[in-house]
């Protein structure tokens, strides 16, 4: 598909972005914590990825670079905040429902409030440790592909990847997260 939409195959483009739009949106998600940023994030990189199709190669994985390229400008988004606040878990934003094959009312709910509190759990983590999580589990990168992403060691990568798990383990299972 990549080709084609370097030949200017208009359907293959949108072919890739109707396959990528909803995990990159999950991704800028849990990373940003506010929908209208989470969209504007992944509507800017799938604007640059489109205006760099002609001079593009991939090397790799599209989603993992279109992962890359949503946690890059969720940090970038992040930097630009005025004031930096902590979240709390009293103070972390609604999300909204996300696209999903409807199941039954009750397994619907279940599963929705257990996506809520892993989320609000999430958003509770230091964004470094947040970020390694949701591009490792939601973009599918590797450790050293995340390394690279942010231009720190792997061992920094794999130590906010263990920290962050302890720390969310932690808070769903000693702290009620409402």
């Amino acid at each position: 598909m990549v080709r084609q939409s370097k030949r200017g195959n208009r359907q293959a483009f949108e072919a890739i972005y109707r396959k990528y739009l909803d995990p990159m949106l999950t991704i800028a998600m849990n990373l940003l914590g506010d929908a209208g940023l989470a969209e504007e994030a992944v509507q800017e990189c799938f604007i640059r990825f489109l205006r760099s199709l002609r001079d593009f190669t991939l090397h790799g994985s599209l989603k993992a670079y279109l992962a890359a390229c949503v946690a890059n400008r969720a940090r970038d988004f992040l930097r630009q905040r005025t004031r930096r606040q902590e979240n709390s878990l009293e103070t972390l934003p609604e999300f909204p429902e996300q696209r999903t094959n409807i199941p039954p009312p009750f397994e619907s709910a279940v599963r929705n409030e257990q996506l809520e509190i892993l989320r609000r759990g999430l958003l509770a983590l230091p964004y470094e440790q947040r970020e390694v999580i949701t591009l490792r589990h939601h973009g599918g990168l590797t450790f050293k592909k995340i390394a690279a992403a942010q231009s720190v060691p792997i061992q920094t990568v794999q130590s906010r990847y263990e920290y962050g798990l302890k720390k969310l383990r932690l808070l769903l299972n000693g702290e009620e997260i409402q």
